[in-house]
Formats: C-alpha cells, structure tokens, sequence
C-alpha cells in the first residue's frame, strides 16, 4: 500500500486548542472509567487503553450481563455514540458545555440502555481537576481541531504498528491511554525493574508500580499540554546510564531534562519529505538508546520483516 502523502499530517498548534484538549481530556475519563469497571485487570493496565476507529476513539465492546456495548467519540458526527449488541443506541452531543454537564449527559443515555454506570468520578492523573459532576465550568468544543488531532493520531498509530511489528519480545498493542491523553506502544526486555516511585496525581502508586515492574522502552505521541506543542516522545525506565546522551535521530529530536524523555516535535514529521521515514528513524534511534545502554538481548528481541 502507498504511504499517505504529506497533507495526510494536519496542523496542530497546541495553542488555538488547548482548552477544547482539556475538555475533552476530561470527557474521554469518564468513558475511559466506565471500560475500567467493565474489564478484568490487564499486566500495565492494558486493560483501560481506549482504540482508534474509522471515526473516532472507541472503547469497544464492554460485557452488560447477556449484552455487550460499546461507546465511540464520533469525530465526523462529534458525538459521543453508546451502541448495544441488542440494536438500543443513544448519543451525546460533543459541544461546549461542562464537565458536569456531559457526565450527566452520558449518565441518562446509559440509564436510557439499562446499562450501569457507577464509576469513581475523580479524574486520573491531572493535577488540578475536580470530580465529574462538581466541574461545572463552561468548557469550549473546537470541532475542526478535534478532527485534526484525531487523524494526526491515526497517522501516529499506523507508523507506531509498523514501528511494533519489528520486535518479537513482549510488547503491548498500540493504544490511547486516557489519563494522559497519549497514544503508546511499550517494548519490554524481559527482565524485572526497580519499584516505580509513582507520584502521579490521583493515581495509586502500586497502579504505576505494575505498571513498570518490568524494564521497558516506550514511544507515542500526545498533543503537548506541558510541553507547549504536539510531539513524539520515548522514554526508558529504568533510565539506564548514558541514556540522555545518545544520538537519537533525526535532526530537530533532543532529550528534555524536564521530562527524562526524548522529544521529536510533530511538526519535523508533519513537515518532512518523507513522515514516515522520520517518525521511524526517531523511535528506531530512541529504542537503541535504551537497548544498548541497558544491554537487552537485542537479538532475541527484534525480529526481520520483509
């Protein structure tokens, strides 16, 4: 198959957004929370990740006694769309509004499916939030933002599955993790890690101590509250000596001291000749920073493809 061309990567700017990006920050928490209370847990947490669809973000199909359903951000439609495997359908409008106004949005469609939806209302890992229903502070919808964030996501999510299928030891599925808004995909080396320090807010510590109970190298893309733009990432825990110094690649990637991650702006691969070729060749270079540094088995680990 030929590979999208450059338009395929849209414009990003952090700034003309960012409001909307913690609406909606908040908003995917509560769909997130609910596949949270309708799953088994998963080794990392695996087992909340949310997916990418042909439309949107979906949790996909959840267990509801003799039933399943499911609930999609319509990115086309901007609607939160709630399907049961009965045919019973109901929907949220995705428009200004608040936090609060939304949970009790999802709350009555749910009610109107007879499905429950009794979830801890606290959102994860941001600082400053409040629970659901108490955050009534009128909220912003950019709807051409949304859809520009969502298909430079679905670019980010083919070339990280390339980027995953080049590795033969355990690796999770390339997922969106709704606590940091960030699409990721995770290698392990098989070998067990120190005990994570956690520190996340409003998360458990032992949630983030399972989480890195084994040496990892990560890579994904977030659109860049913190950093002030959207951008790749890669990151290895434990950090292994030497880490920061590698020449990780290409031109325009460093490694944030803030962070402890390397950094590739989004816009040098929106920008590139070829996109692919240098999203691949930052997550290639980053990955070998940690395998070589921390001495991982690289050829039991990385298979050839043709």
């Amino acid at each position: 198959m030929p590979a999208p061309s450059r338009a395929a990567w849209p414009a990003l700017p952090l700034a003309d957004w960012q409001e909307t990006h913690a609406a909606l920050h908040r908003w995917m928490q509560v769909v997130g929370k609910l596949r949270l209370a309708c799953t088994p847990w998963t080794n990392h947490s695996w087992h909340v990740a949310l997916q990418l669809g042909a439309r949107g973000i979906t949790s996909g199909p959840l267990p509801c006694g003799d039933r399943f359903w499911q609930a999609q951000f319509d990115f086309l439609d901007h609607a939160l769309k709630l399907e049961a495997s009965d045919g019973a359908t109901a929907a949220v409008p995705l428009q200004p509004q608040s936090v609060a106004a939304f949970h009790a949005r999802v709350r009555q469609a749910l009610h109107s499916l007879a499905i429950p939806c009794e979830i801890r209302t606290q959102p994860s890992e941001i600082a400053d939030a409040v629970p659901f229903e108490q955050d009534t502070q009128p909220r912003p919808y950019d709807a051409d933002a949304v859809q520009r964030w969502w298909r430079a996501l679905l670019q980010a999510d083919r070339v990280l599955r390339i980027f995953r299928a080049r590795f033969r030891g355990k690796c999770s599925p390339v997922h969106f993790f709704w606590g940091a808004m960030d699409l990721a995909v995770t290698r392990f080396s098989g070998r067990a890690a120190p005990p994570h320090p956690g520190g996340a807010p409003h998360l458990a510590d032992w949630v983030m101590r399972e989480a890195y109970s084994h040496e990892v190298s990560s890579c994904g893309f977030w659109a860049g509250p913190g950093l002030g733009y959207p951008a790749f990432y890669a990151y290895a825990y434990p950090e292994p000596e030497g880490f920061a110094q590698w020449p990780v690649q290409p031109q325009g990637a460093f490694y944030s001291d803030e962070l402890h991650e390397f950094i590739l702006p989004y816009d040098r691969v929106r920008e590139a000749a070829d996109p692919d070729a240098t999203l691949l060749a930052f997550l290639q270079s980053a990955y070998e920073a940690a395998a070589e540094r921390a001495r991982w088995d690289r050829a039991a680990l990385e298979c050839e493809l043709p």
